[in-house]
């Protein structure tokens, strides 16, 4: 009995020993002791350009394993062992090593030369097509100019369609699975509007409002919409809607008749869709129900795709409105930042975060661009903005058109990914486009800056929902939030100066020479949905890496960019290819893709859930 005392106690010793040891280490050692510095000096970059976008991934958590991860994640050990091994393995430690003597720009605002917009609106009414039937044996997603044609014809109302919109979401209810693309909408509010618009067109004195009027058009659940509930695609959320998104005033005084609120990845901060909130849950492709629509504007996209209505509005602070774009077979318009007014929308991430439209063609998608960009002064971020253009948008030649192609970059993806975006390229090149070698330096910087940026905002701007809410977060939204806490402020800082970097080096080493940048839209096509998903979520960073590999740049330095759809892997699934402008030339990629939308044409694919209202 003695002995074995004697050997506990040893045993105890050696365990508080060790302990000792532990402690003293996580508080003498230097957290940075040995990284080695990477000092840039301004507008030097380094030469030869490497192509170094990381693919180093953590390993895929789902389920059980997953909800532990968070579990452990957010615990006190967690935040001093795993995080910062996590943090590494992800490369993330380069923002800490990096010496940057840029000053750092906080929002990606860029000067131009001009006058400044006066906020009128550009006219859209021109870019109305003349009626034409539609071939037997071709697919095209209904557009704004068929409800324009059919209600001024009078062949059908506004209300009629409303009857036809509540009858569809109905449906959407009782499939199995369920679409969820809408996940709000009140049948009096939809059927209101369409009166309203019906008695506009019916009535000798009163004229529409505009090419939109009574046109059915939904809204992402991060932006505020009377009177639905605030909830962003949270389970927590309860803040009914008080007042209406700035954007939103413009669909209502348009005319539009907005159907309801679409399903978005919990708080805008994933990039497949998957949602496991009891009011949301998760929205299906409807190119193929079994697979993920992109996100985090998931909803949005599933709706348009459906056919539920014509054009949806989305948020885009990490590639979400054109990741779900390219997914669904959209056209997803993410525009120069501080061109659409993000007042009302959650204030999540601001610094990245843009509003954008997702259509079923690049018309749409400019009528859009037409009616709702501009300068608001509930957000003076879009106060010094040049006046909204749609110059040379009917041209159908790109002659005298640079595109630049950073080969290495667009071959990042899988190969069929690549072969269909090839062929793309080739189709614009036939049209006149002059297709020049490109080289973009510091992407992975790019890469890790964009993400420094957006996850810290995000944790400052759901300080109170971490601390109150912690284990109603979704799994993965945790460890993403857990991750953002060691964010430091100079990590912030450097991040910041990166994007000053970047900005420069595309000003004088890129749009010097091309007039926009090609890539695909994402690496991949849409993702399965495995069943084990939709309890817990899922973690991947292999995929999201594959999903956001050509869209940080666009957030980070706040150009403009056009998603298209062109063409269908093996599988069916879209493929999309991504068109990047210089600052304030969302004109231009709107005209290129107005050409590139006939490299398709004839050859779309009805999704597999689709609503036609107009037959």
């Amino acid at each position: 009995m003695a002995e074995a005392e004697l050997i506990a106690g040893i045993l105890s010793t050696i365990l508080l020993c060790l302990l000792v040891i532990v402690v003293c280490w996580l508080l003498c050692v230097r957290k940075h002791g040995q990284s080695a510095l990477i000092r840039r000096e301004p507008g030097k970059y380094e030469a030869p350009i490497k192509y170094e976008l990381s693919h180093q991934a953590l390993p895929p958590l789902n389920g059980f394993l997953l909800r532990m991860a968070s579990i452990l994640y957010t615990s006190l050990i967690g935040s001093w062992v795993f995080v910062p091994s996590s943090l590494k393995r992800g490369h993330f430690d380069l923002i800490d090593r990096l010496v940057l003597d840029e000053v750092p720009i906080y929002q990606p605002l860029v000067p131009f030369d001009g006058p400044v917009s006066d906020g009128s609106d550009v006219s859209v009414d021109d870019l109305i097509i003349k009626e034409h039937a539609r071939k037997e044996d071709s697919f095209r997603f209904e557009s704004i100019s068929d409800y324009y044609h059919k209600y001024r014809n009078l062949e059908l109302t506004p209300s009629d369609v409303a009857e036809k919109v509540i009858e569809a979401l109905r449906d959407t209810e009782e499939q199995d699975p369920q679409l969820r693309a809408i996940v709000q909408w009140d049948e009096k509010e939809i059927r209101r509007m369409a009166t309203e618009s019906t008695k506009r067109f019916e009535s000798r004195r009163a004229q529409p409002l505009s090419v939109l009027d009574g046109v059915p058009v939904c809204v992402k659940e991060e932006l505020s919409c009377e009177p639905y509930i605030f909830r962003v695609g949270t389970c927590f959320r309860s803040k009914k809607c008080m007042e209406d998104a700035t954007i939103v005033t413009k669909l209502r005084e348009a005319g539009a008749v907005i159907i309801g609120i679409s399903n978005m990845h919990e708080l805008g901060m994933g990039t497949t869709g998957n949602n496991v909130s009891r009011h949301h849950r998760t929205p299906r492709n409807p190119y193929n129900v079994n697979h993920y629509t992109g996100g985090s504007s998931s909803g949005s996209a599933s709706a348009v795709a459906a056919g539920l209505c014509p054009v949806s509005i989305g948020t885009d602070g990490g590639g979400s409105v054109r990741i779900p774009a390219a997914l669904c077979g959209l056209v997803g318009l993410k525009g120069t930042f501080g061109r659409f007014s993000c007042a009302g929308c959650a204030p999540l991430a601001f610094t990245v975060t843009h509003i954008g439209p997702l259509c079923g063609n690049v018309r749409d998608a400019a009528i859009m661009y037409g009616m709702l960009a501009g300068p608001d002064p509930k957000d003076l971020s879009t106060k010094w903005q040049p006046p909204i253009t749609l110059e040379d948008f009917e041209k159908t030649s790109l002659t005298g058109t640079k595109m630049g192609i950073y080969t290495t970059y667009f071959e990042d993806a899988s190969s069929e990914v690549v072969d269909i975006c090839r062929k793309a390229v080739d189709f614009l090149e036939e049209q006149g486009a002059e297709l020049v070698d490109i080289e973009m330096a510091e992407l992975e910087e790019i890469r890790v800056a964009h993400i420094v940026a957006i996850l810290g905002e995000f944790r400052t701007g759901l300080k109170q929902d971490f601390a109150e809410h912690t284990r109603e977060l979704s799994s993965e939204n945790a460890l993403l939030l857990a991750t953002a806490t060691q964010f430091t402020c100079d990590a912030y800082v450097t991040a910041n100066k990166q994007r000053a970097r970047s900005i420069s080096y595309l000003q004088d080493h890129v749009f010097d020479k091309v007039d926009v940048i090609i890539t695909p839209a994402t690496g991949v096509t849409a993702p399965e949905i495995h069943h084990n998903h939709l309890k817990y979520g899922f973690s991947q960073t292999s995929l999201t890496l594959d999903l956001m590999r050509f869209v940080s740049i666009g957030n980070l330095t706040g150009i403009p960019c056009l998603v298209v759809p062109v063409g269908y892997d093996s599988q069916g699934l879209p493929v999309g290819l991504q068109i990047m402008g210089r600052w304030w030339e969302d004109h231009v990629i709107l005209r290129i893709g107005n050409i590139l939308e006939r490299f398709a044409e004839g050859h779309l694919r009805k999704p597999q859930v689709y609503y036609d209202y107009l037959e």
